[in-house]
């Protein structure tokens, strides 16, 4: 069977370093914000052109911190798209908030700014919710259209989060998502482009008070710097709450482990695009490939194209040992637990792209043979089946 994602691979090209590393905090006995926290966090910062960067638990914990720090919660709306994982939604109800479900543009995946700007409109209108914050996402490893998302929230007065859970490390214009979002926020799970050998993730922000915000809640809502001014504390500030917080720290050995992963990062890049660009070349003509915004750069954590038969097509694949995976089948407004969460509009994009889509083995080591049988066995079925 050719690997979805290869992951080993990729551990034999950090080879003995990385468990050099890992073995270094065992032995070190500080398994919790150890030292390799912090020169991570120095690492996130450089890599991802961000003042400060925060390193927590998941990528989950990763969008309700800032939502924390900004207070958001009952009777406030956060604009985020229902094709998306669950954690790009769920975090508005776990602080009371509510998600409004915004259509994304057929191309890119990504939440499309004219609906948006409508959908405000209509909340608004509506008067039962105060809106609050924008969540976008870089869907599958690309950026979404920041420029234009960060000028309709600077014009009604919102937040906005660039989670980019599958999209760390992708640019546009040579710019992060940063550039233009209040926060960018990311995961490092496993299958992520870039991820570690378990749990966590980051949240990368430019305001400094927002940061000092995070270290707090992070730990339990403990005291810091600010806190402190004017007042004595001669002990540990994790025993000092100023605010109600969470548990929401990264392990060290998680940290030594994306260190060594982040000086590979950049070259991954590049070989993931070479293997989306392959794809392009051979399919293109055949399914619907997934198109780049202009001047964007992604990091391909998914390389999704579009059938009328992808049931067919997988079975087809199936049987030739080549694995498929469908991001995402059921949109978040169509589940239970989002079902009653306005959706202005509606979402016909978002509806018709969950019933096409169909994702590849996609990373940075799918060498050329094993994708030109990928390819193949695509163009065969198509060919076979009109």
């Amino acid at each position: 069977m050719i690997p979805f994602i290869d992951l080993h691979a990729q551990r034999q090209r950090l080879g003995q370093p990385l468990e050099d590393a890992i073995l270094k905090v065992v032995r070190s006995g500080a398994y919790v914000m150890g030292p390799e926290i912090g020169q991570l966090e120095a690492a996130l910062r450089d890599f991802g052109q961000a003042p400060h960067a925060l390193t927590c638990g998941s990528g989950t914990e990763a969008l309700v911190l800032p939502l924390m720090a900004w207070e958001i919660g009952p009777g406030d709306a956060v604009f985020c798209p229902s094709f998306t994982f669950a954690a790009t939604a769920e975090v508005m109800p776990l602080v009371g908030a509510s998600p409004v479900f915004v259509d994304v543009l057929p191309d890119t995946y990504n939440i499309d700014p004219a609906k948006l700007e409508a959908a405000i409109h209509a909340v608004k209108a509506a008067g039962e919710l105060t809106p609050r914050a924008i969540i976008a996402v870089d869907l599958f490893g690309q950026p979404a259209d920041y420029p234009a998302l960060a000028a309709i929230a600077a014009k009604h007065g919102l937040k906005l989060i660039a989670d980019s859970a599958q999209g760390f490390g992708c640019t546009l214009d040579g710019h992060h998502p940063l550039h233009w979002a209040d926060v960018t926020t990311t995961s490092f799970f496993p299958a992520k482009p870039l991820g570690c050998y378990g749990d966590g993730g980051a949240v990368l922000c430019k305001d400094a008070r927002l940061y000092d915000l995070l270290v707090s809640l992070r730990v339990h809502g403990q005291a810091v710097a600010s806190d402190l001014e004017g007042r004595t504390f001669d002990h540990d500030p994790k025993y000092l709450n100023m605010r109600v917080g969470m548990n929401a720290r990264m392990d060290t050995i998680q940290a030594a482990v994306l260190l060594q992963k982040l000086a590979i990062f950049p070259d991954e890049i590049e070989a993931r695009g070479r293997v989306a660009a392959r794809y392009a070349e051979g399919l293109g003509d055949v399914v619907g490939v997934p198109r780049v915004i202009a001047g964007g750069v992604s990091v391909w954590a998914q390389y999704t194209i579009q059938t009328d038969d992808r049931d067919g097509l997988a079975a087809h694949l199936r049987s030739q040992e080549i694995p498929t995976a469908v991001y995402y089948p059921v949109p978040l407004h169509r589940q239970g637990p989002y079902a009653d969460y306005p959706q202005p509009g509606g979402l016909p994009a978002t509806e018709a792209a969950a019933e096409r889509v169909i994702a590849l083995p996609m990373h940075a080591y799918l060498q050329p043979d094993v994708q030109d049988r990928i390819i193949s066995a695509i163009r065969n079925f198509v060919k076979r089946n009109g």
